[in-house]
């Protein structure tokens, strides 16, 4: 019986376990990870209101600042990345940055994700799967529950220029935050 067989059956073992933690590692470590969002919802709206938005809080579990450079949705192909300054909505060009150990909360009156272009309805309890594009390339996906909110009543009007002008009632706050799971 010779010793080195076996040793070279161990070694080999030992190396494919190696090989799969090493991949588990990764996986923890990839950007899908190191951004969650937390308590994700979409305004309800009808066709012929032609644009909703989706909220929710973009958490950053790592220590550098992530980037958010798109959003799409199979469901809704017209998306963009908007924040509202000054009553006037602007389209982010180069994204949201969630800060390092920190969030960012998506908002009526602040940042968002725009619904444009309403090819149906969006109704109350409809999910809307988004995915989040990230400045290093990888993405982050969530599903987001349509909730009725009459709290922004939104009229947008083109401005002549690259950003909408928007009136907004803040009267009411944003839909109770269900548990995300």
């Amino acid at each position: 019986m010779s010793i080195r067989p076996r040793f070279l059956a161990t070694a080999a073992v030992a190396l494919a376990a190696a090989t799969a933690l090493a991949g588990c590692a990764s996986d923890t470590a990839s950007s899908e990870a190191a951004l969650t969002v937390t308590d994700p919802w979409v305004k309800t709206a009808a066709t012929e209101d032609m644009m909703s938005a989706a909220f929710g809080t973009l958490v950053n579990t790592t220590d550098e600042d992530v980037t958010v450079v798109a959003a799409t949705s199979d469901q809704y192909p017209a998306l963009e990345l908007h924040e509202v300054v000054d009553g006037a909505m602007q389209e982010l060009g180069d994204g949201m940055v969630v800060p390092a150990g920190g969030e960012l909360a998506l908002e009526p009156g602040g940042f968002h994700i725009m619904v444009m272009e309403l090819p149906e309805a969006i109704e109350p309890g409809d999910e809307v799967d988004f995915t989040l594009e990230l400045a290093d390339g990888s993405t982050v996906g969530f599903t987001a529950t349509a909730k009725d909110f009459d709290g922004g009543n939104e009229e947008y009007h083109d401005s002549g220029s690259d950003d909408m002008e928007m009136e907004m009632d803040m009267s009411s706050d944003a839909p109770e935050a269900e548990p995300s799971h």
